[in-house]
């Protein structure tokens, strides 16, 4: 599979299109577009490749990786899959926008089919593996192609960083036995894709990162 990533301007999120080149069917995650240039440059690159929207994936639904969910949803006519644990995020997208000063119509966010630990999703003829990796969020996943050896992390691992737990339901203790659990034990060269910011491996993070030593 391929992995094409959009930053846009809301705290700098990585918005990723995950697609298979035979088949052209592809899923967005994280939808963090906010105004009409942000909505432009994706719905210009799925139509340039000629890329089929099958799903819209959120790693966690906090506001900057989810705000763009309404639009996609309408726009290309596919359901939302996250962890149910989040849905009470997903309800209170306002709330959330009103606690970080931002001046947009938001709409909250419903779950139309609930993502759980194990559960794959077919992207033409690979699939994505839903890891639960709770701690930043109690629903936050990460998403791995084990044939193409990446991992999406959302807001769980950073390079040389982890996810902010002080939001409500989030637990420092309980995100870093997730890391450590869960992302540490796949295999040292897979590459790391992050809510924020640059890639990183997984080798990299157990040897470098800060926060898990």
């Amino acid at each position: 599979m391929k992995i094409v990533k959009f930053e846009y301007s809301l705290f700098g999120i990585n918005t990723y299109i995950v697609f298979d080149p035979e088949s052209k069917e592809c899923v967005i995650i994280d939808p963090g577009m906010i105004n009409d240039e942000e909505r432009a440059a994706m719905q210009s690159f799925i139509a340039k490749n000629g890329l089929t929207v099958t799903n819209i994936i959120n790693t966690h639904l906090h506001i900057d990786h989810a705000i763009g969910n309404a639009w996609a949803k309408k726009m290309f006519d596919v359901p939302t899959k996250a962890n149910v644990e989040d849905s009470p995020l997903g309800e209170r997208m306002k709330q959330q926008a009103a606690m970080f000063g931002i001046p947009a119509n938001v709409a909250d966010v419903s779950i139309d089919i609930p993502l759980r630990e194990g559960d794959e999703i077919p992207v033409g003829k690979d699939k994505l593996k839903v890891i639960h990796v709770p701690g930043h969020s109690p629903g936050s996943i990460a998403l791995y192609d084990a044939t193409d050896g990446f991992l999406i992390s959302g807001d769980a691992l950073f390079a040389n960083s982890i996810g902010r737990t002080d939001l409500p339901g989030g637990s420092h203790s309980q995100l870093i036995k997730s890391i450590k659990d869960k992302l540490f034990t796949l295999p040292g060269d897979t590459v790391v894709y992050p809510g924020h910011g640059g890639p990183t491996t997984i080798s990299h993070e157990i040897r470098h990162n800060p926060f898990l030593r």
